[in-house]
């Protein structure tokens, strides 16, 4: 067709932005540093933090402190009410409520026009300019994309200041060239209750002409399982013929790919990452046989790191630039935005695989691990653990968590698992052994101390019913497809509330 040609072009022309990332990320980075500084100069954390004095990135690092939610709650919440150039010049209209995994406390983060259109919408542009330039000839101009969005509670506030998830800040503002290409109609995209919005997206969508999916795994699995109870159709190949690919982040896909392969029905499904968040877009896969993300380096977003080895919140005495990263080191991610996160600690951490170019994989939350027992556990230990497990046993999962237990009369403990399967596994204590053999594997300190039970017991289980998890997210208040179940926990609270569900 011809506009599949025509966009196929323009999207194409995008690839000069990629290019320069691979080829240019230091001198990208540095030119949005002084963006951002010279930006910023004018707001009050600017004038707060002497931005007028700031000409190099150790002036940077000297002058402005480290930032989180806590230290930056009080201006966000000032712009929430109208206050202008707190954060970033003039008004900020948006405010996305992130999904909130490790509290009960959601965060109300800021979204400007400038964070929204170049960042958000360019790194949605840059990945499909990537997908046609690694998979020539696509035609996914003429038919729909579907996005499996949040719920939740959406409000504008008199001043004009719109609250909600960061999807329907994208879904409200998308062009209209964009918006002829989505799919469902606006009105059930943007429905705050989520279990009404699945069977109503699934019951729009089953005669649409899909071609691309995108979503976060758990909460697409839902989705497209209702597609085929209300299709009565085998896969979703029969009921989206041309689906070809889906875009996935938020969570590690493996342990939800082979669900995924069954459901679809079509060996050639196309998979693609992407590093998404409410605070920003920040890297997605630049390859089709390897699953790191290029970082993406002239989104108006600037980088640090701090080793997570050294990590001690906005004390961390350690923060390096992106010249200054190692590859097979994790790190907690920093940035400055062009939504006024100044030095903000996102949460999460990663491990760069590449430097030339600087490819990455996220490796979990700095405040999800377990390190009861000096096993220094994290997110991707656990998930290749699962994953291989689930590959040995043919079992496949929906959600799970863990936290320590302690046995104190032999001076030890090890880690309890909570589970739910979609696809239980042949052979249960084969998938215990296996787990816990795999973990080994992936964390030597971990096997160091399993030996003999010395310092960690073999785990404990609970293989716990379908819809568990899904009764403690909706207990909290957090159905819907930007919330996520916490993995790791060093504390018991939510493992224990997640077992009182299993009724």
């Amino acid at each position: 067709m011809p506009f599949n040609s025509v966009f196929s072009w323009l999207i194409g022309k995008r690839m000069a932005r990629l290019n320069d990332c691979r080829d240019n990320p230091f001198a990208l980075q540095y030119s949005v540093f002084n963006f951002l500084i010279s930006e910023g100069k004018s707001t009050e954390f600017g004038l707060r933090n002497q931005f007028n004095s700031i000409i190099s990135y150790s002036d940077f690092s000297k002058h402005v402190p480290l930032q989180d939610y806590g230290t930056l709650k009080d201006l966000i919440d000032r712009s929430i009410e109208g206050e202008e150039s707190l954060l970033w010049p003039g008004k900020t209209n948006w405010f996305a409520k992130s999904s909130g995994t490790t509290a009960d406390r959601v965060k109300i983060l800021p979204v400007t026009s400038n964070s929204l259109f170049n960042n958000h919408y360019v790194g949605g542009k840059d990945l499909l300019a990537q997908y046609y330039a690694n998979l020539p000839n696509r035609e996914l101009f003429n038919a729909k994309h579907l996005i499996v969005g949040g719920s939740g509670e959406t409000r504008t506030k008199e001043n004009g200041v719109f609250v909600g998830d960061l999807s329907a800040i994208i879904v409200n503002n998308l062009p209209w060239w964009t918006e002829w290409r989505r799919a469902p109609k606006k009105e059930i995209a943007l429905q705050s209750d989520w279990e009404k919005k699945l069977n109503d997206m699934a019951k729009a969508t089953i005669y649409e002409n899909i071609c691309i999916l995108a979503g976060v795994p758990s909460w697409t699995l839902l989705l497209l399982k209702r597609v085929l109870e209300i299709s009565g159709k085998k896969t979703i190949s029969e009921v989206w013929p041309n689906l070809e690919l889906y875009i996935h982040g938020g969570m590690n896909f493996g342990p939800y790919q082979q669900q995924f392969d069954a459901l679809i029905g079509n060996s050639k499904m196309n998979y693609v990452e992407s590093y998404n968040s409410s605070e920003g877009y920040f890297g997605l896969q630049d390859q089709l046989n390897s699953k790191d993300l290029l970082l993406l380096t002239n989104s108006e977003v600037f980088y640090e790191f701090i080793p997570i080895n050294e990590f001690d919140g906005i004390n961390s005495k350690t923060v390096v630039p992106l010249e200054e990263v190692k590859t097979d080191v994790d790190y907690a991610l920093v940035i400055s935005t062009s939504a006024g996160l100044w030095r903000y600690i996102i949460g999460d951490t990663i491990r760069f695989s590449s430097i030339k170019p600087f490819r990455f994989r996220v490796t979990g939350r700095t405040s999800h691990s377990i390190n009861g027992f000096g096993e220094k556990m994290i997110v991707d230990h656990t998930e290749k653990a699962i994953s291989e497990a689930c590959s040995k046993t043919n079992a496949a999962i929906m959600e799970y968590t863990v936290a320590p237990y302690f046995n104190l009369q032999n001076s030890n403990g090890g880690h309890e698992w909570v589970i739910e399967f979609s696809k239980e596994p042949a052979d249960y204590e084969g998938f215990k052994i296996a787990l816990d053999e795999a973990l080994k594997k992936f964390n030597s300190d971990y096997d160091v101390k399993r030996f003999q039970n010395m310092n960690i017991d073999f785990p404990k289980f609970h293989f716990v019913e379908q819809g568990t998890f899904h009764r403690w997210l909706k207990s909290k208040n957090k159905l819907g497809g930007q919330h996520k179940v916490p993995r790791l926990m060093n504390n018991r609270e939510i493992l224990e509330q997640i077992l009182l569900k299993n009724d």
